[in-house]
């Protein structure tokens, strides 16, 4: 038989503690809510309305537009995009961007999958692989025969980032993972040939879009691929995603609420100061939070080596006399959800997201919350 649940603790947090916006979830994440209002004040004009009719197509324009401009896209850098979120742009990858072997760094669940998703290719070559500890990332090496390396900017499962750099091997292309990063940390992009992402984390929208800025070598891999004789789903190729995102618009129907709510989410990070002002709000968050940590007596940063822990995603280790899960659970019950460290990781831990839609001022709050529940835990 299964042990009984146990039941949270009779714990409740004083109001003048409280965030104002209790969500801290590493993705999906919070979503503002004016932006939400603001979707519903177009509910007649943009909404159940036709993707290939002008409305739609400009507010495709306006997230490429958008998005170009917060990423400081290089010249002849391209912003495209298509459906199915980070995971299917793996299978757009394996097919349309890996010529024959790729090397990944694999040092959290994400990058892990993408390396497993292209060992079973039949059409490729066993993929190298580069593993490190959990909390730590392995160096990017120059590896013989490979044309393309592959690795997340900020591993969501862990906690780490490791900012974009490109091999000693000027031919390969630079394939970047930004899922949890795009928006909400610096980066070179003259260092990355493509670099993908989800909306639903730092752009604060919703998930089943993936978007991709990819450079003029990435291009030019990708219409040479699909000259081949290779075959390819029709919804997974690159070339296809490429000529529809030129004209503003996606292969099939995109989730018509997740290209408003991240257009406009980029809209108020432009408007603002670009990416200095928006990666500016996670590493404030970011210097709370590990002060804070660093601080504690019953907590510690569990990635150990400070420029390779995350300003998007932290992950907190506490010590055994206080049980993370009870203390997730004390927390949700108080309105603040979503903290619960990544599952497969195992450890007694919390998972908190920092991304640039949450105030900073919350994140300070959250703290405050912490001592209170550990206070009464212990």
């Amino acid at each position: 038989m299964n042990a009984p649940a146990q039941s949270t603790p009779d714990i409740t947090i004083p109001a003048d503690l409280l965030p104002s916006d209790g969500r801290f979830g590493s993705g999906p994440t919070k979503v503002r809510p004016d932006i939400v209002r603001s979707l519903a004040d177009h509910a007649t004009d943009y909404l159940g309305t036709s993707p290939r009719q002008l409305p739609v197509q400009l507010m495709v324009a306006e997230l490429r537009n958008g998005l170009a401009e917060l990423l400081r896209a290089p010249d002849g850098y391209e912003i495209i995009l298509g459906n199915g979120g980070s995971t299917a742009f793996w299978d757009c990858a394996t097919f349309g961007l890996i010529e024959n072997r790729s090397h990944h760094l694999a040092f959290g669940e994400f990058g892990g999958k993408f390396a497993s998703g292209v060992a079973a290719a039949p059409h490729l070559a066993e993929p190298s692989v580069a593993e490190s500890e959990p909390g730590t990332h392995p160096p990017l090496e120059a590896v013989d025969g490979v044309d393309a390396y592959c690795y997340t900017h900020n591993e969501t499962s862990t906690g780490v980032m490791f900012d974009p750099a490109r091999p000693d091997d000027p031919d390969a292309l630079v394939l970047v993972d930004a899922t949890s990063a795009a928006g909400g940390l610096h980066f070179d992009a003259s260092a990355t040939d493509v670099y993908y992402f989800a909306p639903q984390k730092a752009l604060a929208a919703d998930g089943g879009l993936w978007i991709a800025m990819v450079s003029p070598a990435a291009v030019e891999r990708i219409e040479r691929i699909a000259a081949s004789d290779r075959w390819c789903p029709p919804s997974l190729d690159l070339e296809i995603a490429l000529d529809n995102s030129r004209k503003d618009q996606t292969y099939n129907t995109p989730a018509l609420a997740t290209v408003f709510l991240a257009a406009k989410t980029v809209g108020w990070f432009n408007d603002n100061g670009g990416l200095s002002w928006s990666a500016g709000r996670s590493a404030k968050s970011a210097e709370i939070l590990y002060g804070w940590a660093d601080a504690s007596d019953a907590a510690t940063p569990f990635v150990q080596i400070e420029e390779q822990r995350s300003k998007v995603v932290a992950t907190i280790d506490f010590d055994d006399a206080i049980d993370a899960d009870t203390l997730v659970a004390v927390l949700r019950a108080n309105g603040i959800v979503d903290t619960n460290g990544y599952r497969k990781l195992g450890r007694n831990q919390l998972r908190i997201g920092m991304f640039p839609a949450i105030e900073p001022a919350d994140t300070e709050a959250l703290t405050h919350c912490l001592d209170y529940c550990i206070a009464a835990l212990s």
